[in-house]
């Protein structure tokens, strides 16, 4: 190599070099660094079993008592939606009361659903939908695929939780109404017209049997009732509401926060008259077993 040679790409590396250092006064970044930790935006993390038990209790409180556990996540649906310009800034406070069921069933609508997908209560898809960009999911829930019991629809969620009924009690139970009915039975006041929502035949039960179906129902996650002939215009039956069923009616949403709130889950309001044991979801069920 000729001294010329040598002392040309002497300087042109010496150039590079410089060329390099004043990138990076300039601001420039190398194509293998890494973007500085504080510069990551880090989105809020929305659990979606704590927002939808919100929106099934909140809206039957006759105060603005938050749930428990549920302030941050709703707080940032809340904040989606004012950003849509669909929840005034004074409603965006960590309650799921009736101008957020109303905003978010604005929503539900916004992306083209109708009927119990537009019902105000949080669905899985719904719910990543207003998350975009916004906040990220946890603890996500679904009723699952629709299939039949006893001649009844029901979905496997509701499915589940009877099944696990029936182990904890030792024997079958029969229903004598389904869920996904609308209309069908006039007397439930609407509450069978969407999922979660199962009446047990109780023909042959003593006293005692009834009230020990209705504790094992309430055990895995339903609101659950001994109906009587003197309380509506029905046979004796026990009415279970699977809390939490994202495709539970308004009417059965309103009944499982009642059953919250230690009400009986009918018009009047009336205090709870069955078995009390722990309220939990089928969810927090099975992570306790």
């Amino acid at each position: 190599m000729t001294p010329a040679i040598s002392v040309r790409r002497a300087v042109t590396g010496l150039l590079a070099a410089v060329a390099v250092a004043g990138g990076l006064a300039m601001g420039a970044t190398p194509a293998h660094a890494t973007t500085p930790r504080s510069a990551v935006t880090v989105l809020p993390v929305v659990d979606m079993e704590a927002t939808v038990l919100a929106a099934q209790i909140d809206p039957r409180r006759p105060d603005s008592t938050l749930t428990p556990g549920a302030k941050d996540s709703v707080l940032a649906v809340e904040r989606a939606l004012q950003a849509r310009n669909l929840l005034d800034a004074r409603w965006v406070d960590g309650y799921f009361g009736t101008s957020t069921i109303t905003a978010y069933a604005a929503f539900q609508r916004s992306l083209g659903y109708s009927g119990l997908a537009a019902n105000g209560l949080p669905g899985p898809s719904s719910l990543t939908a207003l998350g975009q960009g916004r906040f990220t999911l946890t603890r996500l829930i679904g009723p699952g695929a629709h299939l039949q019991r006893d001649g009844y629809t029901i979905d496997a969620r509701t499915q589940a939780m009877l099944t696990e009924s029936e182990r904890l009690l030792g024997f079958h139970l029969t229903l004598s109404q389904g869920s996904y009915n609308p209309g069908g039975d006039p007397t439930s006041a609407g509450t069978h017209d969407g999922g979660g929502v199962v009446d047990i035949n109780v023909d042959g039960m003593s006293a005692d049997t009834r009230t020990a179906v209705t504790r094992a129902l309430r055990q895995v996650g339903f609101a659950a009732w001994v109906r009587n002939p003197s309380q509506g215009d029905w046979p004796w039956h026990i009415h279970a509401a699977a809390i939490s069923d994202t495709d539970l009616s308004t009417q059965a949403q309103n009944q499982t926060g009642d059953y919250y709130l230690g009400l009986n889950g009918l018009a009047n309001h009336a205090a709870d008259d069955g078995p009390r044991i722990p309220i939990q979801t089928w969810e927090e069920y099975q992570r306790s077993h």
